[in-house]
């Protein structure tokens, strides 16, 4: 069973941005937290919020990736 090593890399790239992503998604809330009283308040919970739902998607595809590529599954062009 041979491993896809770009493939691999791919996905070893993705769960990288979840790490990146895991780390400002709670630094994001808590500011918005911190400032409810700023006008911005609202709109920087919003994006905080995207920020750690795209850490989980992210999160799971990476993952994915990585098992298709220890699998050997590759996608159709």
């Amino acid at each position: 069973m041979n491993t896809d090593k770009d493939l691999l890399l791919k996905g070893i790239k993705h769960l990288g941005y979840t790490v990146l992503l895991m780390f400002l998604a709670p630094f994001v809330l808590y500011q918005a937290f911190k400032n409810e009283e700023h006008p911005l308040f609202i709109y920087v919970l919003i994006f905080g919020i995207i920020v750690a739902i795209a850490a989980i998607v992210y999160g799971f595809y990476g993952i994915k990736i990585i098992m298709d590529s220890l699998f050997n599954k590759k996608k159709p062009l």
